[in-house]
């Protein structure tokens, strides 16, 4: 009974991990554009991620490493400082949006624009984890991302066409704006394939002493966790093929129009419940950003780390949140556009899937690490390829998106 508590629980806290804004932008913006045929990306980002959280659960529960402390361990400092890089660079970018989202929220509750809300929220988060713990960061604030099922319920209340949904659940390329159609399917990918999440999952696994007897529960935690949560992102793009296209609305300029998606179903209570829903799991995923970060930087160096031990025990831990919170807050600051920050994060992240995944793919596939625990063939090809299509994609659409605006 108490693993099974501990599997639900965990199922909960990935659904509020799972969902942020970067998966509310990405998603809104492929419906609007593309009303459901953009779908079958999260499906397949979705297979992905479920891999890769799996495989760092059971690396961490195997090894009693952390992602990190194996790259490290296995590559040399070289290829851990090129890998720390290149993640370091894309997560502050992803809570840079991830702040901005949560000021946005504020503002559309309140009136007072986002930039002054950047402040407050971003000393709201430090206080949190300095004064927090990671059970509180991971069932507390992360579980209040259930508030997101209202945009499932919507979809029913809506009661759209279920056969031409699940059309969009089989890959097509459309004749219109094709260049553009691949660039929001990078943007799709990077937020469901978001590297800080595995990361992160790996040094929760560390950091709740899970043994030998959890690998089935690290099995179900990441099937049903992960495709809960990318059936609420589904939603989001349903949602928005039903609303936008109908009222003239192919592209979205601003949350402002997307802060709309949940009034059509729930009049004027619709605002407040998009507002809330996406404070918190933005919320969510600010603290855990800025975990694995601080994660990245103290176990890449060897420093004392965990969000269990008080701020004098590994003080260099919570030097690397601290800063990371105050380099990300500065655009949001100064103005710039949280949605362009979070569809540009969403490109990165998926630029820099292979430096975060291929170092962690051979460690899952040394034995000297995993033991008897290592891939299958199947996890690895699945990986790979959608790794490799995310990457290419990035490659060609992400300059050409940049330079033609």
């Amino acid at each position: 009974m108490k693993k099974l508590l501990q599997v639900s629980l965990g199922v909960i806290t990935s659904i509020g991990g799972f969902l942020e804004t970067g998966n509310i932008a990405t998603s809104a913006q492929a419906g609007a554009a593309y009303g459901y045929t953009p779908l079958w990306a999260i499906v397949l980002g979705t297979i992905c991620v479920i891999f890769l959280v799996e495989m760092s659960g059971r690396f961490a529960i195997a090894s009693h490493y952390t992602i990190v402390d194996g790259i490290r361990d296995r590559f040399g400092s070289n290829i851990f400082l090129l890998t720390a890089s290149v993640v370091f660079i894309v997560n502050l970018l992803v809570l840079a949006a991830e702040i901005g989202g949560i000021s946005l929220a504020l503002q559309f509750l309140t009136g007072v624009k986002f930039l002054w809300w950047s402040l407050p929220v971003t000393f709201t988060a430090w206080l949190l984890l300095w004064r927090g713990t990671f059970g509180l960061i991971e069932n507390g604030i992360s579980s209040l991302g259930l508030l997101a099922l209202s945009f499932v319920v919507a979809v029913f209340v809506m009661d759209p066409h279920w056969g031409e949904i699940a059309k969009g659940l089989v890959p097509t390329l459309p004749s219109k704006d094709p260049l553009h159609y691949s660039f929001i399917v990078v943007g799709i990918l990077g937020a469901v394939i978001s590297p800080y999440l595995f990361y992160f999952y790996s040094s929760g696994a560390i950091e709740d002493e899970w043994d030998k007897t959890y690998f089935g529960a690290n099995r179900a935690i990441a099937i049903l966790g992960m495709s809960f949560g990318a059936i609420i992102t589904a939603a989001v793009m349903v949602l928005a093929a039903l609303i936008y296209p109908s009222n003239g609305i192919e592209d979205i300029e601003g949350y402002e129009q997307i802060a709309m998606i949940l009034t059509p179903a729930f009049g004027k209570w619709g605002l407040c419940l998009f507002a809330i829903s996406l404070g918190i799991t933005c919320l969510g995923a600010t603290l855990e950003v800025s975990l694995a970060q601080a994660y990245l930087i103290a176990q890449g160096f060897g420093w004392n780390w965990s969000e269990n031990m008080k701020p004098k025990e590994n003080p260099a831990f919570c030097l690397v949140y601290t800063a990371c919170l105050l380099i990300a807050m500065i655009p949001i600051v100064i103005g710039l556009d949280p949605l362009r920050i979070t569809i540009f994060s969403m490109a990165l992240s998926a630029l820099s899937l292979p430096f975060g995944v291929v170092p962690f793919l051979i460690l899952m596939n040394d034995p000297t690490y995993v033991g008897k625990h290592r891939n299958g063939w199947i996890g690895n090809a699945a990986v790979i390829f959608i790794v490799a299509m995310a990457f290419v994609l990035s490659i060609v659409t992400t300059p050409l998106e940049i330079l033609g605006g």
